[in-house]
Protein backbone atom coordinates (compact mmCIF):
# COMPACT_ATOMS: atom_id res chain seq x y z
CA UNK A 1 0.00 0.00 0.00
CA UNK A 2 1.13 3.32 -0.57
CA UNK A 3 1.15 6.07 2.48
CA UNK A 4 2.16 9.90 2.33
CA UNK A 5 3.70 11.26 5.50
CA UNK A 6 4.57 14.85 6.08
CA UNK A 7 7.70 15.85 8.06
CA UNK A 8 7.73 17.80 10.99
CA UNK A 9 10.85 20.38 11.78
CA UNK A 10 13.28 19.10 8.42
CA UNK A 11 13.97 20.51 4.95
CA UNK A 12 11.66 18.00 2.68
CA UNK A 13 7.89 18.41 2.91
CA UNK A 14 6.99 14.74 2.42
CA UNK A 15 7.60 11.25 2.18
CA UNK A 16 5.73 8.52 -0.16
CA UNK A 17 6.58 4.95 0.10
CA UNK A 18 5.30 1.36 -0.36
CA UNK A 19 4.58 -0.89 2.64
CA UNK A 20 4.27 -4.36 2.37
CA UNK A 21 3.66 -6.24 5.14
CA UNK A 22 6.96 -4.73 7.47
CA UNK A 23 9.10 -4.33 4.15
CA UNK A 24 9.21 -0.90 2.82
CA UNK A 25 9.77 0.29 -1.20
CA UNK A 26 10.24 3.01 -3.26
CA UNK A 27 10.85 5.46 -0.71
CA UNK A 28 10.98 8.64 -2.73
CA UNK A 29 11.26 12.54 -0.46
CA UNK A 30 9.87 15.64 -1.79
CA UNK A 31 12.35 18.50 -0.89
CA UNK A 32 15.20 18.22 0.90
CA UNK A 33 19.00 17.32 0.09
CA UNK A 34 18.32 15.37 -3.13
CA UNK A 35 21.56 13.13 -3.33
CA UNK A 36 21.49 12.67 0.37
CA UNK A 37 17.84 10.75 0.49
CA UNK A 38 18.28 9.35 -2.74
CA UNK A 39 20.83 7.85 -1.19
CA UNK A 40 19.02 6.52 2.10
CA UNK A 41 15.89 5.41 -0.18
CA UNK A 42 18.25 3.14 -2.16
CA UNK A 43 20.34 1.89 0.83
CA UNK A 44 17.43 1.28 3.14
CA UNK A 45 14.50 0.07 0.06
CA UNK A 46 14.00 -3.80 1.27
CA UNK A 47 14.09 -3.39 4.77
CA UNK A 48 11.66 -4.04 7.52
CA UNK A 49 10.35 -1.33 9.56
CA UNK A 50 12.29 -2.42 12.35
CA UNK A 51 15.23 -2.47 10.47
CA UNK A 52 14.68 0.56 9.35
CA UNK A 53 13.88 1.94 12.66
CA UNK A 54 17.23 0.67 13.91
CA UNK A 55 19.10 1.80 11.81
CA UNK A 56 17.74 5.77 11.46
CA UNK A 57 15.43 6.28 14.49
CA UNK A 58 17.10 9.40 16.65
CA UNK A 59 19.22 10.49 14.17
CA UNK A 60 19.61 14.26 14.14
CA UNK A 61 20.18 16.84 11.87
CA UNK A 62 22.80 20.14 12.98
CA UNK A 63 20.89 21.75 15.62
CA UNK A 64 17.63 19.81 14.49
CA UNK A 65 16.06 17.72 17.14
CA UNK A 66 15.25 15.09 14.23
CA UNK A 67 16.77 14.51 10.63
CA UNK A 68 14.85 13.08 7.32
CA UNK A 69 15.92 9.87 8.09
CA UNK A 70 14.56 9.73 11.60
CA UNK A 71 11.13 11.39 9.64
CA UNK A 72 10.94 8.18 7.49
CA UNK A 73 11.98 5.80 10.63
CA UNK A 74 8.66 7.41 12.67
CA UNK A 75 6.73 7.89 8.96
CA UNK A 76 7.34 3.44 8.25
CA UNK A 77 6.44 2.80 12.01
CA UNK A 78 3.00 5.01 11.92
CA UNK A 79 2.05 3.52 8.74
CA UNK A 80 3.07 0.06 9.88
CA UNK A 81 1.10 0.31 12.95
CA UNK A 82 -2.18 1.68 10.93
CA UNK A 83 -2.00 -0.90 8.64
CA UNK A 84 -1.74 -3.75 11.20
CA UNK A 85 -4.79 -1.74 12.96
CA UNK A 86 -7.17 -2.49 9.89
Amino acid sequence: MKYTYKTKDVCSMEIHFELEDNVVRNIEFLGGCNGNLKAISKLVDGMTVEEIEDKLRGNTCGYKSTSCADQLAIAVRKAYTAQSAK
